[in-house]
């Protein structure tokens, strides 16, 4: 009955987005409180659920996609992403502008978290489709793919560090094995299938950032230079790499993680806090001759747009947490551990059907790791190297069918503006072939390991 009531919400939800043109963040709340008295949640449980699930993930998200935001329209007005941009075509050229971004990318994703790395790229993104022109998808897709590779399966990471020690993994070997398989992944799974799926669906760049209103008003006199764009950009990744590698060494028990000053180090790493830091430097370095009420008047500028993907973002956590409330994944997760197939092929298979019931790729690791514990604690016969394999196979589970219970495919259509047929056409689509293609790389690596 609960597998029932999962697949009639989701398919309610389609229909009543995609046929009834109501609007996302409204059919999300209709039809969480729908799934929830189907469910048989307490009555006076179901608001605080609803609640809950809506207010964490703003928790995760508002502070991330504002400060982000205000990045990000500063970098574009002042001329610092186009300086970005430039230095990218001058190096690359036209054809290979989307594999250049991809790469950087990938090297932004090794600790930086997939919302914040890729609202930091976004504009930078824009500007190289607005040059080059064709679908935004050719240039957004092969850095979105690779932020999601690096998030599911890299420590420092929450997911890989979380479902790694859960299995007893080696977190060094899983570093070096998950960049083995990250880097096949992102080039087959996202960066092929970004070139095939960009000439078949057209997406126009998104009209916020064709809006040039707010640039008129302050329009660039004097270009930030490279070097300071570059500050801006890696700044982020830097300060957010005291959390991610400082909690991967007290996982790994290298450092006591209790002590004040891995404590402290890890707060001004927190990504919040990290942008925040982040925005307050490139105001300073790229205010130039402007006065502070212009760059008020930016960051406000920027907050704008970005109301509707926060909204419609929480209303997506608040459905992923009805179905967490509802018990939904855990029977799934009991079906599919009785089996008795090959720990893999079972890792992969659990986390795809907690993914695909309650949206969180985090949850879904974890969850999974949790699961299969036991079982893999039992076999005695697998190696370091076959653990680090079933801790990808996870995460390829735990990234395909991106849907609409899943946040980032809400951020992904509202700041594409894509629709939401278009979406699942288009990421949902990319994130199968992430997870496919990793899986598939797992598979043959535990086979020749």
């Amino acid at each position: 009955m609960l597998i029932f009531t999962m697949i009639a919400a989701i398919l309610l939800l389609l229909v009543l987005i995609m046929k009834f043109k109501v609007h996302a963040f409204v059919a999300l709340i209709i039809v969480s409180l729908l799934t929830a008295l189907a469910t048989g949640i307490p009555v006076d449980k179901i608001l605080p659920t609803l609640l809950s699930g809506f207010g964490s993930t703003l928790a995760s998200v508002a502070l991330l996609v504002g400060l982000g935001a205000m990045i990000g329209l500063l970098l574009e007005i002042t001329g610092g992403a186009k300086v970005l941009a430039d230095t990218l075509i001058n190096k690359f050229g036209k054809e290979k502008a989307p594999f250049a971004l991809g790469v950087a990318s990938l090297l932004f994703g090794f600790p930086i978290f997939f919302d914040a790395g890729l609202v930091v790229m976004l504009p930078i993104i824009f500007s190289v489709a607005k040059q080059f022109g064709g679908s935004v998808l050719r240039y957004a897709f092969p850095s979105a793919g690779a932020f999601a590779v690096m998030h599911a399966f890299l420590p420092p990471h929450p997911g890989p560090v979380a479902s790694g020690d859960l299995l007893g993994v080696n977190m060094g070997l899983l570093v070096i094995v998950g960049l083995v398989c990250a880097i096949p992944t992102w080039y087959i799974g996202t960066y092929l299938f970004s070139m095939f799926i960009s000439k078949r669906i057209h997406v126009d760049l998104p009209k916020a950032f064709l809006n040039t209103n707010a640039i008129n008003e302050t329009s660039v006199q004097n270009p930030p230079s490279f070097k300071r764009v570059l500050i801006v950009l890696l700044l982020p990744i830097f300060l957010i790499l005291f959390d991610t590698g400082l909690n991967t060494l007290s996982v790994a028990k290298v450092i006591n993680g209790s002590e004040l000053w891995v404590q402290s180090l890890r707060l001004i790493g927190k990504t919040p806090i990290a942008l925040l830091i982040t925005l307050l430097v490139a105001i300073a370095l790229l205010r130039d001759n402007r006065s502070y009420d212009q760059i008020e008047k930016i960051c406000n500028n920027a907050l704008g747009p970005i109301c509707s993907i926060v909204l419609v973002t929480g209303a997506g956590g608040m459905f992923g947490g009805v179905l967490r409330a509802s018990g939904i994944g855990d029977v799934l997760s009991n079906m599919m551990s009785d089996t008795g197939m090959p720990i893999i092929v079972a890792a992969f298979l659990i986390a795809t059907t907690l993914r695909v019931a309650q949206g969180s790729a985090t949850v879904a690791l974890t969850t999974t790791a949790a699961l299969i514990a036991p079982t893999v604690a039992n076999t005695t016969d697998l190696s370091q190297f076959d653990l680090c394999f079933i801790v990808i196979s996870i995460a390829s589970g735990a990234t395909v069918l991106s849907h609409v219970n899943d946040s980032g495919f809400w951020l992904m259509s509202r700041f594409l503006e894509m629709d939401e047929k278009t979406t699942l056409k288009t990421w949902t689509a990319l994130e199968t072939s992430i997870g496919l293609v990793g899986f598939i790389i797992a598979l043959i690596g535990s086979a020749i390991l």
